[in-house]
C-alpha cells in the first residue's frame, strides 16, 4: 500500500488548485485526521449528503457546478475523502470535468480500501440501477490508513470484509484459510492491515492484466450479479450495505457453482454458515423472485439479455461469463433463504 502522506503527493503534483470531496460523515469524523497533511494547504471543500442513494446525477451536477464556479482546471487536484460512494462519484466527477482532472482517493472505510478506491472504476447510480453510468479512470494514488476504520461500526467493517472473503475464494486456499481464521468478533486492526495488504496485491495483479474488464478482471464480479439485484430491490425501503449484498450474492453463486460444476459442498456450507452468522439473511419471499430476476436482466455485465455470472469450479478456479436458467436462479434464492 502507498505510504500515507497526502502532503507529499500534493508537493509532487504541484496542482494549480485543490478540491477535497467529503460527505457529511467524513467531513465530521475523517477530515480532522488529515489535519497534518492539509496544514498550510489552500483547498476548497465540497460536502455532499452521505449514503449511496445520493450517488446520483443530481449530486454529480452539484460537484461539477462547484468546480466550474471555483475555476477548477485540468491541472487541479481532486481529493476524495470517504468510502466507496465518495470514490465512485468523486472519481467520475474528476474523470469527466474538462475531460479529466487528476484525483487521489483517501479510503476511510474498509470497503473502499479493499474494493472501490482501487481499480479505477468510477460512476453513479441511474434509473434505480447500481453504477449504471460511469468510466474507467485511474487515481493518481490511493491512500489507506487503518486508523480511519476506528470510526466504523461493526456493520461497515463486515461490509468491507465480505469483499476480502470474495478475493480469498478467487485467490486460492492459502488466502481463504487465512481469511476464515480472522476473528470477526474481535476485528483486530493490526491483523486486518496485513490481510488487507494481501487482498489489495491480489486485486492489483488482476487489474494490471485487464484494466478495462474485457476478460480476466471479470472474475472480480463474483457474487455481484445477485448482489446488485439485492441492492436495487432493497434500495427504496430498507437499503442494505454493499458488502452484505455481496455476501448473500456469493452464497447464491457458490450454490450455483455447486449445482453446475460440483464446487466442494463443504466449502459452500462453511461459507454459508459464516455469512448466515454474521450477515444474516435478506428479507424477501418467493413472491419477490420475479422482481429480482427482472432486475438481474438489466445488470451491466450482461450481453444480449443473457445474465452472466462468475462461478467457481474450485477455490481459486473461477469461470467468467457463465449462464443459468431462470429455474436455477430461483433455486439459488431458495437456498439462500432456507439454509
Amino acid at each position: 500500500m502507498e505510504n500515507f502522506e497526502l502532503k507529499n503527493i500534493i508537493l509532487q503534483i504541484q496542482p494549480d488548485a485543490i478540491f477535497v470531496l467529503t460527505d457529511k460523515n467524513t467531513h465530521r469524523f475523517c477530515l480532522p485526521l488529515l489535519e497534518n497533511n492539509l496544514q498550510n494547504v489552500d483547498y476548497k471543500e465540497i460536502i455532499i449528503a452521505a449514503g449511496d442513494e445520493n450517488k446520483n446525477i443530481k449530486t454529480l451536477t452539484e460537484i461539477w457546478q462547484f468546480l466550474s464556479e471555483n475555476c477548477a482546471t485540468r491541472k487541479s487536484l481532486f481529493v476524495n475523502v470517504g468510502g466507496g460512494m465518495i470514490s465512485d462519484i468523486g472519481g467520475f466527477a474528476a474523470a469527466t470535468f474538462k475531460r479529466g482532472m487528476r484525483f487521489v482517493n483517501v479510503s476511510t472505510t474498509l470497503l473502499a480500501a479493499v474494493d472501490a478506491a482501487y481499480g479505477g472504476k468510477t460512476g453513479i447510480n441511474f434509473n434505480g440501477l447500481k453504477n449504471e453510468i460511469g468510466a474507467f479512470a485511474k487515481p493518481e494514488k490511493t491512500l489507506i490508513n487503518v486508523d480511519f476504520f476506528k470510526t466504523l461500526d461493526t456493520k461497515n467493517l463486515l461490509s468491507g470484509f465480505a469483499e476480502m472473503l470474495k478475493h480469498s475464494l478467487l485467490s486460492g486456499y492459502a488466502l481463504l484459510n487465512e481469511t476464515l481464521n480472522f476473528d470477526l468478533e474481535k476485528f483486530d486492526l493490526t491483523e486486518l492491515d496485513f490481510l488487507l495488504q494481501k487482498n489489495i496485491l491480489f486485486k492489483q495483479s488482476i487489474i494490471n492484466q485487464d484494466f478495462t474488464e474485457n476478460s480476466e478482471r471479470k472474475i472480480l464480479n463474483f457474487g455481484h450479479t445477485f448482489a446488485h439485484a439485492f441492492e436495487a430491490f432493497f434500495a427504496k425501503e430498507n437499503p442494505v450495505l454493499h458488502g452484505y449484498a455481496v455476501a448473500w450474492g456469493m452464497v447464491c453463486e457458490l450454490y450455483l457453482s455447486f449445482v453446475k460444476y460440483n464446487f466442494p459442498k463443504d466449502i459452500l456450507l462453511q461459507i454459508n454458515y459464516l455469512i448466515k452468522t454474521f450477515y444474516g439473511k435478506p428479507n424477501f419471499s418467493c413472491k419477490n423472485y420475479e422482481i429480482l430476476y427482472n432486475i438481474m436482466l438489466h445488470d451491466k455485465k450482461n450481453a444480449a439479455q443473457t445474465i452472466n455470472f462468475v462461478l467457481l469450479t474450485q477455490v481459486g478456479q473461477p469461470k467468467i461469463d457463465q449462464q443459468a436458467t431462470k429455474e436455477e436462479i430461483w433455486e439459488c434464492f431458495d437456498f439462500l433463504r432456507e439454509n
